[in-house]
């Protein structure tokens, strides 16, 4: 096995018992991949501020960032972004998959089910190596938007579109989800979704990153460490929240309705999706980027409605909460203006996420330690065994 693949010596356990539920405040790790940066930053990815990122980089750009370690010279880009050109298609077993699929099934189980399957058949399956699982990330991103774009419309009997071959990244998935790649309104949808790529790409140990390391230490392969990041991100307190968010302003349906809306939840002690953050307590500097291409698709488009249902929840949520606004918020604003399809929210996430997720595999792997922590008994203290014919 590749030397940079075995598992590194048992270091010394340490030597007290500290319980946070959740692993809440736990260094469980070490990464250069993702820095949370609670000043002006918010996110750096491999010591670049994600602000800077969102307002300069493709997503193709931020992808091989975080895949290969450093912003890509023009010749490495263009050949990235070739690579994952040429590798957009499914196999033929995905696609029979695909078109196997009945109405009514989740989005994010036929996804994990589907990069299980590419897991089947690619070229290097049972390689394990760096230079091997690089590549695999590169298939797997490729792939993605095609596995999601038609898996949802097999599943709403609808023909999938042919894909422009030739689009960037954030293109080829809005043309294959919504259609609209064309004229001003088109290249700012594109725009928006690219940024919305970009700022969904890594977060550090996030629930379904942790899982993906978890899974990887045992130093199984990438597309099942992938497999089981996938099933951590479709729970509704992870990857679900943007989902989450838009059935809250389509529930509201009016501007006029969004303040007696949130203030009768409030009073009913309802959570409302989209605020505040485990980590970041000061606010989500994300959120504000998105606001923005949010506020701008909304004006192009002449449709302000959910534009302006999230700005009243805003106001009220900081005036009587205290709490701002995540990601996850104003990103359900700028995807209904898309008219991308609100159980699509969290499949797009992964899109994005893959490049996070096989940075964190690759980086486990490469100086792994299985991950395995201790419990707190909380059980009967020890009893003494009865046989069946004396039990009560």
């Amino acid at each position: 096995m590749n030397q940079a693949l075995q598992e590194q010596p048992a270091a010394k356990a340490p030597d007290h018992h500290e319980y946070s539920p959740g692993l809440e405040g736990v260094i469980a790790g070490e990464s250069a991949i993702c820095q949370v940066d609670e000043g002006e930053a918010g996110l750096r990815y491999r010591g670049y501020a994600i602000g800077d990122l969102a307002d300069r980089s493709s997503f193709e750009d931020v992808a091989y960032l975080l895949l290969y370690g450093h912003l890509p010279t023009e010749p490495e880009l263009k050949e990235f972004s070739a690579r994952l050109i040429d590798n957009r298609q499914l196999p033929e077993h995905v696609r029979q998959f695909v078109e196997s699929l009945r109405p009514g099934m989740h989005p994010m189980d036929v996804l994990r089910t589907g990069i299980s399957l590419l897991g089947l058949s690619d070229p290097d399956a049972q390689d394990g190596s760096r230079a091997a699982n690089l590549r695999k990330s590169v298939r797997l991103l490729a792939q993605i938007p095609r596995l999601v774009a038609d898996s949802y419309h097999v599943m709403a009997s609808q023909q999938p579109p042919s894909p422009d071959q030739q689009g960037t990244f954030a293109e080829h998935l809005l043309n294959l989800i919504a259609g609209h790649t064309h004229g001003e309104v088109g290249i700012a949808m594109a725009q928006a979704l690219n940024v919305s790529l970009i700022l969904y790409a890594e977060h550090e140990f996030n629930a379904s990153t942790f899982s993906a390391r978890v899974t990887a230490s045992t130093l199984t392969d990438l597309h099942g460490a992938i497999t089981a990041a996938v099933a951590t991100l479709k729970g509704p307190l992870h990857g679900g929240a943007n989902e989450a968010v838009a059935a809250m302003l389509l529930e509201i349906g009016r501007p006029e309705r969004a303040e007696l809306w949130l203030r009768a939840a409030l009073a009913s002690k309802q959570r409302v999706m989209g605020f505040g953050h485990r980590v970041l307590r000061q606010g989500d500097a994300r959120s504000t980027i998105i606001q923005r291409h949010a506020e701008r698709l909304s004006r192009l488009c002449g449709d302000h409605r959910w534009y302006d249902i999230a700005a009243t929840i805003d106001r009220i949520m900081l005036e009587e909460k205290g709490l701002r606004p995540n990601l996850d918020f104003y990103t359900a604003v700028a995807y209904l203006v898309m008219g991308i399809p609100r159980e699509l929210s969290t499949p797009l996430f992964v899109c994005s996420r893959i490049t996070g997720w096989c940075a964190h595999v690759i980086e486990q792997q490469d100086h792994n330690r299985l991950i395995r922590p201790r419990a707190r008994y909380t059980g009967p203290a020890p009893r003494t065994y009865e046989p069946l014919e004396r039990r009560a």
